[in-house]
């Protein structure tokens, strides 16, 4: 007769399948953001050219992450889920471990690795530098290597053998499944700064506001005025026969605010930026705005949607931009191939550092996000684009 599993056995087994539970889960609500996470692996150690890779990557290793999880929790071919375990935790275990000591050689200015700076080991849902995620790996490897010292202590489900396989095939599928669900719409729980009734005009950088004073004398008398711009635009023609100017005073009555986090910028052609006007607290216009990272990955299906939401937007008055990482040359190609007919900005970053905020802000591309004072309102992937504006 087999022994029964020992209480703190049973206690570790249920702790690490819980564990890895909610690590698959908080990673496939969202797992465009984990293809991202591992394709900046990739770049980290010299591989992009996998690029085309890490979305499957992603969606593989958040399955056998669920798949584990499950095994162990339900005691499902446990002597194949311990070592899986195992050999799951090792391999994060020394990768941490790398990342923790090469971005300390970095912040020391000793090399320059090129390091992940967020593991994504629970999504956006918890951030962890990586002297905090190998600190963690270290805590959770104790236990998984005891629970491995003694797997053979843990019972077995009482289903058959075929049946245990088949409900591993069906954890897999549920996983994939959802995850797929996910990529295809959005994010089953939006984790990012640009969830609905997030307000994000604290990263729009707040140009300082100037009062500019004319000071006009008059010529009959001596007597000198001083006008505001919009008192000076009032005033009739017959106003300069009897004034002249004499100076203008300019000062600063708000200072600049900057960014919570820098780098969201809508630039024009000509350089201008248009990011305040358009989110500023004050605007009571709705705003659709079209974000399309990577001009080159951006499905045209979606534009072609995002055309026709333009267009009904136009004829009842409502903004209706579009903002891109894309250069502007690539910017002027793409306009001219699609015959868009409203504005496509663009958000200049470093290819390598970011921030990647357009990219970052609806995990689709293209998506539309709707504000209003600078607030969210809704977001939509290209495949859900409503037809008609609100």
């Amino acid at each position: 007769m087999k022994e029964k599993e020992p209480v703190w056995l049973k206690i570790i087994r249920i702790l690490l399948g819980c564990l890895f539970l909610f690590s698959s889960f908080t990673k496939a609500v969202d797992p465009v953001n984990f293809g991202i996470t591992m394709n900046d692996y990739f770049v980290s150690f010299g591989m992009g050219f996998l690029h085309p890779l890490a979305q499957f990557a992603a969606v593989c290793a958040i399955a056998c992450e669920f798949v584990l999880g499950c095994m162990m929790l339900f005691r499902i071919k446990p002597l194949i889920a311990a070592w899986g375990y195992l050999l799951f935790m090792t391999f994060f275990f020394f990768l941490t471990l790398w990342l923790a000591v090469a971005e300390y050689l970095e912040v020391h200015g000793i090399h320059n690795f090129g390091v992940v700076k967020d593991c994504g080991c629970f999504g956006q849902a918890v951030k962890m530098s990586n002297l905090q995620t190998f600190l963690k790996n270290v805590v959770i490897i104790i236990p998984t290597i005891l629970l491995f010292i003694h797997r053979k202590k843990i019972p077995a489900s009482r289903a058959g053998s075929w049946i245990q396989w088949l409900l591993i095939f069906l954890f897999a599928i549920i996983s994939i499944v959802f995850q797929l669900h996910c990529i295809r719409h959005l994010p089953a729980i939006d984790f990012t700064d640009w969830k609905k009734g997030s307000d994000v005009t604290s990263f729009i950088e707040q140009p300082a506001q100037k009062e500019v004073l004319f000071i006009y004398k008059n010529k009959a008398d001596g007597q000198e005025m001083t006008l505001t711009q919009d008192e000076l635009m009032a005033k009739e023609n017959d106003f300069y026969e009897d004034f002249d100017y004499v100076d203008r005073k300019d000062s600063v009555i708000k200072d600049i605010v900057r960014a919570k986090i820098d780098g969201f910028n809508m630039l024009d052609e000509n350089g201008a930026d248009h990011a305040f006007e358009l989110f500023r607290a004050d605007n009571s216009r709705d705003l659709y705005v079209l974000y399309m990272h990577d001009l080159s990955e951006t499905h045209l299906k979606g534009v072609e949607k995002a055309r026709k939401l333009a267009a009904d937007c136009m004829e009842k008055d409502i903004d209706f931009v579009a903002v891109t990482n894309s250069s502007e040359e690539e910017i002027a190609k793409f306009v001219e191939d699609n015959a868009l007919d409203f504005p496509v900005y663009h958000n200049p970053i470093d290819p390598v550092k970011g921030p990647f905020m357009v990219r970052d802000a609806v995990r689709s591309n293209p998506g539309i996000i709707l504000f209003n004072k600078g607030v969210v309102v809704d977001k939509w992937a290209w495949r859900d684009f409503p037809s008609t504006a609100r």
